[in-house]
This record gives C-alpha cells, sequence and structure tokens, in this order.
C-alpha cells in the first residue's frame, strides 16, 4: 500500500523546503484535503520545530484546515509527542507536527496523528493524497487562533516530570543536546524539576541551526562533553525530540538496540514486559534477539518506521518498542516515540539498579554489522536492479543462516541504506563492499 502513495513516506511528507512538495501552497493543499477527510468543524492542533520554514508552513496549513472547514489552533514550539499528547488530552480531530525531524534545516515535512494522538494509517494517508484540490483554496487571512500555550506545556512536563519520584535526580550531573530543535524548553526542565544539574548543548535556537552538526545524529559532541563535566549519563535528541541517543559516563555512545535491549531485560527481571515481547524493525541488530532469549523473552521484528513498530505492539499486546535509531515506544504512556520518555525510562534502570550505564549496556553483545547510507539520483524499483541484485543474492549466500542483509530506499531522504550482518566481521566488511561496487557499477550513486 505504501507504493501507492505519492506525498506520505515512512513518517509523514517531507522534502526540501521551497521545492516542489514543501513548500506553503501545497500545505495549504494538504491542509485542505485532511479538513475534507475529517468531518467538518472538528479541532486540529498543530504544533512546530524550530526551523526558519514552520511558522510560515504551520500558517499555510492552517489557512487550508479552515477552508475546509476545520478549526485549527497552533501549540506553538512543541516536541512531536507532546502534540500527540494534546491531541489525545484535548480530544482533537487531528494533530498536525511541522517537522522535518533528524533532517537538515533545509528540509521540512509535515505529519500528522490522528484523534488517539497515534500516527495515522497508510490508508488515511492514502486517502488525504485522493482529496488533494489541484490549487491552495482561498480564504481569508485571519490570525491562527493559539491554545493556552503555557498549560499546553505545562501538561506535558508535568506529566513527564512524574514519571520518577520527586528529586530522585538529586546529585545528577547530565549533558543533554537538544539539537537546537523543539526539545529546548522541556527535556532539561524535566530533569532540572527532577533535581538534576543539567549542562546544555544545542540549546539556543535560532531558525538555522536545528541539527546542525548536533543532537542525535551527531553524538560525538555530546560523548566529550560527558567526559569533560563528569557527568553521569549524555543525552542527545532531534530536531523534534521524538527520539534519544545516549552517553554513558566514560562517554561512549549507545545505540537504540543497547537500550531497547537493556529496558526489556530490566522489565523481564521485575516480571513487567508485557507478554515478554520487544518489539523491533528489521533494522535492528541480531544479537538484541539473543540476549532476549537468554534472558526468557522474545523479539518480534517489524517494517522500519515507528509507525510500524506501533501497530506489530497492538499485535503481540507488547508496551515496549522501538527502533535502533533511538525511536523509543513506551506504548502505556504514549502511542508515539518519546525521547524524553526513553531518557526518563533509562534513568530509572539505572536508579534502581546503582548501576552505571557502563555496566548495565552490556546484557548486549552485538553481531557484527556494517551499514551506510548513500545518496542517489533517483529511487528505481530495487528489482530492475540487476547488478545489486546478484550482488545481494552472492553475500547472502556467503552469510548463510548466521547473517542478513538489507538495502532498502529511505522513506524520507534521496538515500538508499544498506546493512550486512553475520558471523563475523571480515565477512560482513567484504559484503558491503561488494554491494557498494554494485551500486557504483549501477550508475545510481550522486
Amino acid at each position: 500500500m505504501a507504493m501507492n502513495r505519492q506525498y506520505f513516506g515512512t513518517d509523514g511528507v517531507r522534502g526540501l523546503y521551497g521545492g516542489p512538495v514543501m513548500n506553503e501552497d501545497f500545505a495549504a493543499r494538504l491542509g485542505y484535503a485532511a479538513a475534507i477527510w475529517l468531518a467538518p468543524q472538528t479541532d486540529v492542533v498543530i504544533g512546530r520545530d524550530t526551523r526558519f520554514s514552520s511558522a510560515a508552513l504551520e500558517a499555510a496549513i492552517a489557512r487550508g484546515l479552515r477552508a475546509g472547514g476545520a478549526m485549527p489552533i497552533s501549540l506553538g514550539v512543541l516536541p512531536t509527542p507532546a502534540v500527540s499528547r494534546a491531541t489525545r488530552v484535548r480530544g482533537a480531530a487531528l494533530g498536525v507536527v511541522i517537522t522535518a525531524s533528524h533532517n537538515p534545516v533545509e528540509d521540512n515535512g509535515i505529519k500528522f496523528f490522528g484523534p488517539g494522538g497515534n500516527k495515522l494509517k497508510e490508508v488515511e494517508e492514502m486517502r488525504i493524497e485522493q482529496l488533494l484540490p489541484a490549487s491552495a483554496p482561498a480564504v481569508d487571512a485571519t490570525t491562527l487562533p493559539e491554545a493556552d500555550l503555557k498549560a499546553v506545556a505545562e501538561d506535558y512536563l508535568s506529566s513527564m516530570t512524574g514519571l520518577l519520584a520527586a528529586g530522585s535526580l538529586q546529585g545528577w550531573r547530565i549533558v543533554v543536546d537538544t539539537a537546537n530543535g523543539s526539545t529546548c524548553a522541556t527535556t532539561p526542565a524535566v530533569l532540572r524539576r527532577l533535581g538534576a544539574e543539567v549542562i546544555g548543548i544545542a540549546d539556543a535556537p535560532d531558525g538555522r541551526n536545528i541539527n546542525a552538526q548536533v543532537g542525535s545524529e551527531y553524538p560525538e559532541l555530546l560523548g566529550a562533553r560527558v567526559r569533560a563535566e563528569q557527568a553521569r549519563i549524555g543525552i542527545a535528541h532531534d530536531g523534534d525530540g521524538d527520539r534519544c541517543v545516549f552517553c554513558d559516563e566514560t562517554g561512549t555512545v549507545l545505540d537504540g538496540d543497547e537500550v531497547l535491549t537493556l529496558l526489556a531485560r530490566h522489565a523481564l527481571s521485575g516480571g513487567f514486559l508485557m507478554n515478554n515481547t520487544l518489539v523491533v524493525t528489521h533494522q535492528s541488530n541480531l544479537g538484541v534477539d539473543s540476549a532476549l532469549a537468554a534472558a526468557g523473552g522474545r523479539v518480534v521484528r517489524t517494517n522500519i518506521g515507528d509507525r510500524y513498530v506501533m501497530e506489530r505492539m497492538r499485535e503481540e499486546g507488547a508496551t515496549l518498542g522501538g527502533e535502533s535509531s533511538g525511536h523509543i515506544i513506551f506504548s502505556d504512556l504514549s502511542p508515539t516515540g518519546d525521547g524524553l520518555i526513553a531518557a526518563l525510562k533509562v534513568i530509572d534502570v539505572m536508579l534502581e539498579t546503582c548501576k552505571p550505564l557502563s555496566e548495565l549496556r552490556h546484557g548486549l553483545k552485538k553481531f557484527p554489522q556494517a551499514s551506510a547510507a548513500l545518496a542517489v539520483r533517483e529511487k528505481p524499483a530495487l528489482a530492475t536492479l540487476t547488478r545489486l541484485t546478484a550482488a545481494i543474492h552472492e553475500v547472502e549466500a556467503e552469510l548463510g543462516s548466521r547473517g542478513r542483509v538489507m538495502v532498502r530506499y529511505s522513506g524520507t531522504e534521496s538515500k538508499i541504506r544498506l546493512l550486512v550482518e553475520g558471523p563475523d566481521a571480515s565477512a560482513v566488511e567484504k559484503g558491503m563492499a561488494k554491494l557498494k561496487q554494485a551500486l557504483v557499477a549501477e550508475g545510481l550513486l550522486v
């Protein structure tokens, strides 16, 4: 079904701002289509990240929503999971976030939440696309109504603060990289309310510096600062705050697989991992399966994208799932990935076990893995790339049952993503080299 959608990818619509898709005209058309899809006279809440283009796109989609009969309400700058919560708490028919997440500032995007704060299903996104008008609807340029922004933010902050005992972070020094994005006013505030000393990185957004060599995509700066400040933990978000990457007290980065394994094993030991099941995507390392099996749990895999993780969690009756990129979902607390919840839950394990993160991370023994994200000129169907297909089959045959190969296009960027995993590093590196050689031969790379 995803093949039939022209604009929506794995996480909303995304593209270069001012390009053929991500512009004010398209945003207004998309807002109008979403309003027609909804019942008329329904509330729609809109949050945005700190990009220079986000306010203009918010105003444009609001115009379209209003022209279609909906009642748009601005939430201001707010993390994506906080918009999900506001959609649910306020009983809105739809939530909208103007963000391109971890992408560079030149990009922007639009994603939707349904009434319960869940991301829309593919069939719902496809229906909105089918309702897109040929041109932007005319509408009076009235001011976009704003919610009580302080009340919306406070609802999120207080709900997050309540996840840990009052004062439980007294004596903790924590480095937080907010990527000059939408978590600048949320994550540090919650940690300080709990008693922590917070040292901020990339916490002065100016519209142009979101994700600029900072945040979850660039954790090296975080690690260096953790060591320099002798902090207990480092936390880095992406631009919209739905993911989280950690550094332990030595400044060493943990990826999402290590964090998910840590959280799942702790939950298993306490008997509160629902159905003893952790849901991950096909991107996650095979070592996660081994670690959970050894602890008496099981891993279920699904397609890449936190929406698919959430859908599979519902099917399995699981409450913990996520992606190796740092999207982590606690479905009993939020129906979407929330980097702040993930941070507080990891800290909670540290508090309960009285162990440093450098020790807790040892539950996962990774299989050797190589990955690459390469820029491409276009995205022809993979099955038509005969050299690449032959290389994939060759590498799979060499790795056998103890390894795997994944090749896919990014759902949010003009890139092809490669992953090779196997029993030893040498075989993995040789396999990756063969895939890259095949792509060069195909003439697909930029």
